[in-house]
């Protein structure tokens, strides 16, 4: 077998995060630990502007979504309802000759420790027979390390934002359909983390769960359920959608972000899961792929991308389980509901009857309940859409910030080369983020540090800027190097005071030269514009 091919864009990404201060390996100092990562000071305030303007889009530019902030460690049982105590796991085999440890599944992608060149499958040591291995995290809450203390750090955030629907609806005056979002970190004590950030140990999350009601009840309401097509965005909510519709409508909303961030579709790519990828619970699932440099390609040589985000139609299945588990009610009353009960013909009541309860029987005796028991607990379910009673279904789009990160990084490097008169060519690194995900958004820069009288506006046009902005000042080496430098960082615009700025030509005093990052091109503002000018840039 031939040696695994270097990736070199990947190389160069890595190399330039590490140098610039955007991403460090944890523990560095030590050996580093594998799968753990930290963000250095440019990395943090890219991270910070993905997180915000996800909140931003997600809460505080919707009505019909809140927020919340759980716990990272929560009560063993949730993770006991949701099934990742039993079935989160993947299946792992050990190489007795080299020590290593494989999830199975990858064995043919896996370097063997003693023979980096070689698969672990060229290794000639007895294998062990693959074994479940728990990806969540165990730790121990109180003083006494014994079995009644064991808890988990979490392995996603969506499992608070199901335990508390409760009480969020209750205090929010939110009524279905509504979402709850959260962001966070997430743990899952990978077997192989691996592709940089891409697959790690310790990340963060950032997760919508919007309960919607079951087509049985939005037809009982409505007379019928809407349909969408499967592709393009179906407009603004109406209340006759059914699952399908809000499905359509978060896998556009979602990729609509992409585009506002600097992702358009042509990086991306969409995968619809098949009925065999899917869990039993879930009716669909799309997710939403970037294609890295390190993915793999297709038949005609085009990258194929790796999951950004996940966005799935769950059904009830969530709620549902922390009902059955914990004995508290998960359902909703809904007045609109019982009031269409009543006027439905008998026909048309005992068909969505009917459906309702081959649906709630279906969940329960696929989570183990006996089927006399699942008959009886979903004929009283049925009998709860008379009484306008029901558990919500969930539309869940969950993404990974740190995959986004590096998706961003990847698609925003690109190179320049210039040559001078002498032939001598200069190859510099531009990183053409989109400047409302920028870290850097401005760099305030004088054309000379000697002259204190540039550097005196200079200073003044940074403090003018900082409030609205985060702004870089910068005086060393030559106005060329230093635009070099905040290309490198993904500046999209540089503020030059010179001495025109100073009414060397009277027509310019209190103006400065705005550089564009993408093209070099250079505009003169009055710094009274300043701030008016750059915001809706940068927003």
């Amino acid at each position: 077998m031939a040696d695994p091919k270097e990736n070199v864009q990947m190389e160069k990404i890595v190399s330039l995060c590490k140098r610039r201060g955007f991403i460090f390996q944890s523990s560095e100092i030590y050996g580093g630990i594998n799968g753990f990562w930290d963000y250095g000071p440019l990395g943090a305030e890219l991270k910070r502007n993905v997180k915000e303007l996800w909140w931003h889009a997600m809460t505080r530019q919707r009505e019909d979504v809140v927020g919340l902030e759980a716990t990272i460690i929560m009560s063993p049982a949730i993770w006991k309802a949701s099934g990742h105590v039993d079935t989160f796991s993947d299946p792992m085999i050990d190489c007795k000759t080299c020590k290593g440890r494989f999830r199975a599944d990858q064995t043919d992608e896996i370097p063997c420790p003693q023979k980096p060149s070689k698969c672990v499958n060229d290794c000639h040591g007895e294998k062990t027979a693959p074994r479940a291995f728990n990806l969540m995290f165990q730790t121990f809450v109180g003083p006494v390390q014994d079995d009644s203390a064991i808890a988990y750090l979490r392995p996603e955030t969506a499992q608070a934002i199901f335990a508390q629907f409760k009480n969020v609806l209750e205090t929010s005056r939110q009524k279905v359909p509504f979402g709850i979002a959260q962001t966070g970190k997430a743990f899952r004590n990978e077997v192989t983390p691996r592709n940089y950030t891409f697959r790690s140990r310790e990340f963060e999350q950032m997760e919508l769960e919007f309960f919607i009601k079951p087509d049985e009840a939005v037809e009982a309401i409505h007379g019928s359920v809407a349909s969408v097509p499967t592709t393009g965005h179906p407009g603004e909510p109406q209340s006759n959608w059914g699952w399908q519709a809000w499905h359509q409508y978060w896998v556009e909303e979602r990729v609509r972000f992409y585009e506002g961030i600097g992702l358009n579709r042509t990086t991306l790519a969409f995968h619809r899961q098949t009925p065999e990828e899917l869990a039993h619970y879930a009716r669909a699932c799309v997710d939403i792929l970037f294609k890295f440099p390190f993915s793999k390609r297709d038949e005609q040589g085009e990258l194929k991308g790796e999951e950004l985000e996940g966005i799935a139609a769950r059904s009830d299945f969530d709620l549902s389980q922390h009902a059955r588990f914990s004995g508290k009610p998960m359902g909703v009353f809904d007045d609109e509901l019982r009031a269409a009960w009543g006027k439905l013909p008998k026909e048309k009541s005992d068909d969505l009857w009917r459906r309702y309860y081959d649906n709630r029987k279906r969940y329960l005796e696929k989570s183990g309940v006996a089927p006399e028991a699942a008959a009886k607990q979903a004929t009283e379910d049925a009998n709860g859409l008379a009484k306008g009673q029901y558990v919500p279904h969930v539309i869940e789009p969950s993404a990974g910030v740190d995959r986004l990160i590096l998706a961003l990084i990847a698609n925003a490097y690109s190179e320049t080369s210039k040559t001078d008169e002498k032939g001598k060519t200069e190859t510099n690194v531009v990183l053409r983020f989109h400047p409302r995900v920028a870290p850097i958004k401005v760099g305030v820069l004088p054309l000379l540090k000697n002259k204190p009288e540039l550097v005196a506006k200079a200073l003044a046009v940074r403090d003018l800027l900082r409030p609205w902005m985060n702004v870089y000042y910068d005086d060393g080496g030559s106005i060329g190097r230093r635009y070099a430098r905040q290309d490198e960082a993904g500046t999209p615009f540089c503020v030059t005071i010179d001495f025109d700025s100073l009414g060397e030509k009277p027509e310019l005093l209190n103006t400065v030269t705005i550089r564009h990052r993408d093209d070099g091109r250079q505009e003169r503002v009055a710094i009274s514009d300043l701030v008016n000018w750059l915001l809706p840039q940068i927003r």
